[in-house]
């Protein structure tokens, strides 16, 4: 290198360092505003669980507010003597999660992974076919038909996973990811080494991309959690213990003595009691909240581990 390119070399560092300085007061103006957006963030919570903690005689005379006539613990005790229905319809959200997370990864993956490479000879027209999908739905209805008439799904785990576990837009994210973050040279060398495709895909290309594989499994496992839909369009009255959490707390909601109607479904020892109606949905809203809030860390704890080894080119 010349003389004369090291000092143009040096120059442009300089000016890249001079544009990314920021002042003083630009920093903490810049602090300010995300702890103010935080703060944003965590103050519904924090509301929800102090409703949650508050009485109805409190609720019914000052209405929502941090600062209650009287606290009491009566909804999460509700929901404790509950735990026949509430524990086994947490349960289910929780398997229909993390199996629903796992089979969408796989799928998604793999289809992606098939799209991104340039020898496949089908490559364009399958990209085609799935786009289409993207931009005009079937519908309702003929998803349903096909779900219940077609493939039995009906009052069945399956169907409330299998209905959401591909999605186009995740396909075309993983593709997308693919063929710009997975070099060729790297796939080429492990054929020459002798491995097969199984072994590519599951032991180079996926933790090559942890970053895009723990996005589109933070959005799965938030899709699934929170889905309360394919319970009420694949699930009869008759198979209760296959409801999970979110459509309870979706029917508690729509008709608040819904726990009154069907006591004898979630306690017997509850049957003459008063029913603690804003507090329990608001602590329902706690207990379906707080375990998906804990997910997070754990996806962007792979999150970054993927992008280190991303970043690694050999």
């Amino acid at each position: 290198m010349t003389t004369a390119a090291v000092k143009l070399k040096m120059e442009s560092d300089i000016g890249i360092q001079r544009f990314n300085r920021i002042s003083k007061p630009t920093n903490y103006l810049f602090t300010f505003v995300f702890i103010l957006l935080a703060f944003i963030c965590v103050v519904p919570l924090i509301f929800v669980i102090i409703i949650s903690l508050s009485s109805d005689a409190s609720i019914q005379q000052v209405g929502y507010t941090f600062t209650p006539l009287e606290w009491s613990g009566y909804a999460y005790r509700y929901l404790w003597n509950s735990s026949d229905t509430i524990g086994r319809a947490f349960l289910v959200s929780v398997f229909i999660t993390f199996v629903g997370t796992a089979f969408g990864l796989l799928m998604n993956s793999s289809m992606a992974y098939v799209l991104s490479r340039r020898t496949f000879k089908l490559r364009s027209l399958y990209t085609t076919l799935i786009f289409i999908p993207m931009l005009f739905s079937g519908g309702l209805v003929p998803s349903y038909m096909i779900n219940t008439q077609l493939l039995g799904l009906q009052n069945s785990y399956l169907a409330l996973i299998l209905p959401m576990a591909v999605s186009t837009f995740y396909i075309i994210i993983l593709r997308t990811f693919f063929t710009s973050s997975v070099p060729d040279s790297i796939i080429e060398s492990a054929k020459i080494d002798g491995a097969n495709q199984y072994y590519v895909f599951f032991r180079i290309v996926l933790p090559i991309s942890l970053p895009a594989l723990a996005t589109i499994g933070l959005f799965l496992s938030f899709s699934y959690w929170n889905d309360w839909f394919m319970a009420l369009l694949y699930i009869r009255s008759d198979h209760m213990h296959m409801y999970p959490l979110q459509y309870v707390l979706i029917s508690i909601e729509r008709n608040i003595d819904f726990l009154m109607r069907n006591a004898e479904f979630f306690s017997a020892t509850m049957t003459g009691d008063r029913i603690p109606a804003e507090s329990a949905r608001m602590a329902l809203v706690v207990v379906i909240v707080l375990p998906i809030a804990c997910a997070y860390p754990f996806f962007q704890r792979y999150f970054i581990s993927g992008l280190t080894i991303g970043a690694v080119k050999g």
